[in-house]
């Protein structure tokens, strides 16, 4: 159950950079994300939060699942966990979350020659 809880945005790394590279740049903004993480067991609802808009996926852990891009396309991938990191290929990037000193790191990586490093920090509340 160590993902369970209420995370607000503390830092960010290269989040236009990223927004750029998946052709999100008009989706940029200044509110602090808050991430919602509910765990039973293997399954986990991931939700993330700004005014006037929320963004979900259900999943279990170890199988494939159908999920949404932040863009609301549906696709399936599997999910996986490794040494405490929850790894999840996105159609545009690679997706990894871990706990780390009590705070939910999320990191997201474009790949090619002009990959983007994507790294939020997130503080519990």
């Amino acid at each position: 159950m160590a993902f369970a809880g209420k995370y607000e945005l503390e830092s960010q790394e290269n989040y236009v950079e990223f927004l750029e590279v998946i052709g999100l740049l008009s989706a940029k903004t200044d509110h602090k994300v808050v991430t919602e993480v509910a765990q039973d067991g293997n399954n986990f609802t991931w939700t993330q939060t700004i005014p006037n808009w929320t963004w979900s996926n259900k999943f279990t852990v170890g199988q494939e699942c159908e999920l949404v891009t932040m863009t609301g396309s549906k696709f399936k991938a599997p999910v996986t966990m490794e040494g405490g990191k929850i790894s999840i290929q996105f159609p545009q990037y690679h997706f990894t979350a871990e706990i780390s000193d009590d705070k939910l790191v999320m990191t997201c990586v474009t790949p090619g020659e002009k990959g983007v490093t994507f790294k939020r920090i997130n503080k519990r509340i």
